[in-house]
């Protein structure tokens, strides 16, 4: 086995840094007797499964009964790509004390601080952020992360050894712990983001080492952020920075959120076909694009019939069943009837050639605020 890249401590940039203020312990708070689980059923206060399987994690129970274990945990480090390729870490045992303090205290604090002072849990489609308030999503809507926690829950065998020569650190785009205890029956999973800013190569620094800068003598030397981002419990991720979250794993909460919305009203206001496993939101997964587009559109200001006879005037194929249902067998059909509803077609009234609207902007008659327009210097006179 390879020996681990590992940064000595007092020549640069430490591998994994942390404060070195002191913390006082932390402390499980007293929750309400229905929020309390017992220690043996840890990680398991959920709410009955729903229909499609899910079911919603209660944070404060977690943090309450990992408050006994914190000093305990079994966390093992992996790196990810931008590929969302996992790549197992090898750890000296001096910087394995320093994962707990750096993983878990700041969220066990935010958490049992938060239960004491009203903090509220709330999905991104229920309202915008505020104070006081964390944020969750189901982990099974942000398709990357579930893409690289599939790594470590059916493939780890698989996980190659991180090697700096081979893998480069600067190519590392994010950092995943996973944690766990023998009284957990389930592992949660914290992830930061690995900020190019905090990653050194060998060959670019210098250091100080007793009053003289010397070369830097290591292959690569990082500094894990101290905040926290983002916590997986179950089958919920607790968000933390929002913007860590888009940036990890392209996954902007509030545009997918709304275009739920309008997935909603579209299916309440259209007949649709699908193939089989297929719905809007299979199609539309990933579609930066048309999620956007779904965002803006007013599904109720187009019935269906008007909507299948623009799509004949325009010559965009559009099919139906023996009901009326119109038909979308795959993306691209999925596609153009996100277009037709948000009237992206036109026929050129001097041409006569028909285009696919990229952007438009709605003309507004002159408001009186606008003063009187100029007369043409043109007109007759």
């Amino acid at each position: 086995m390879e020996e681990p890249t590992v940064v000595d401590q007092d020549e640069a940039l430490t591998a994994v840094e942390v404060a070195e203020e002191v913390v006082a312990p932390i402390e499980a708070v007293d929750l309400p007797k229905s929020e309390v689980i017992p220690v043996t059923s840890a990680n398991k206060a959920e709410t009955a499964p729903t229909s499609d399987g899910y079911s919603e994690s209660d944070v404060f129970a977690w943090a309450n009964n990992l408050v006994q274990f914190k000093d305990e945990l079994k966390i093992d480090l992996f790196f990810f790509n931008k590929n969302g390729v996992v790549y197992k870490t090898n750890l000296v045992p001096d910087l394995k004390k320093q994962l707990e303090p750096l993983f878990i205290d700041e969220i066990l604090e935010y958490v049992l601080e938060g239960a004491d002072n009203g903090l509220i849990v709330r999905g991104f489609e229920d309202a915008e952020k505020e104070d006081n308030v964390l944020q969750r999503t189901q982990l099974n809507k942000v398709e990357k992360a579930q893409e690289v926690l599939n790594w470590l829950k059916t493939q780890e065998q698989e996980i190659e050894l991180f090697n700096e020569e081979e893998h480069d650190i600067k190519r590392m785009k994010g950092i995943i712990a996973r944690v766990g205890h023998q009284q957990m029956p389930k592992r949660f999973y914290v992830i930061k983001q690995l900020p190019q800013s905090q990653v050194m190569k060998g060959s670019a620094g210098w250091m100080i080492r007793d009053g003289k800068i010397v070369t830097f003598d290591a292959d690569a030397a990082l500094r894990i952020p101290p905040d926290n981002q983002l916590l997986i419990l179950d089958q919920d991720m607790y968000v933390f920075s929002e913007a860590k979250l888009k940036s990890l794993f392209g996954y902007d909460a509030k545009m997918a959120s709304i275009a739920e919305q309008k997935v909603r009203e579209i299916e309440e206001n259209f007949k649709l076909s699908f193939g089989e496993g297929d719905s809007i939101q299979s199609l539309i997964k990933g579609k930066a694009k048309i999620i956007k587009k779904l965002q803006k559109l007013d599904p109720e200001m187009v019935k269906q019939d008007q909507l299948l006879d623009h799509a004949e005037e325009m010559g965009i194929e559009m099919m139906t069943d023996d009901s009326g249902a119109i038909i979308i067998m795959d993306g691209k059909d999925m596609d153009k009837f996100v277009n037709l509803l948000n009237d992206d077609y036109m026929e050129s009234p001097m041409t006569g050639i028909r285009y696919e609207v990229l952007s438009k902007r709605e003309l507004k008659p002159p408001s009186e605020e606008d003063g009187v327009v100029p007369a043409s210097p043109f007109a007759e006179k």
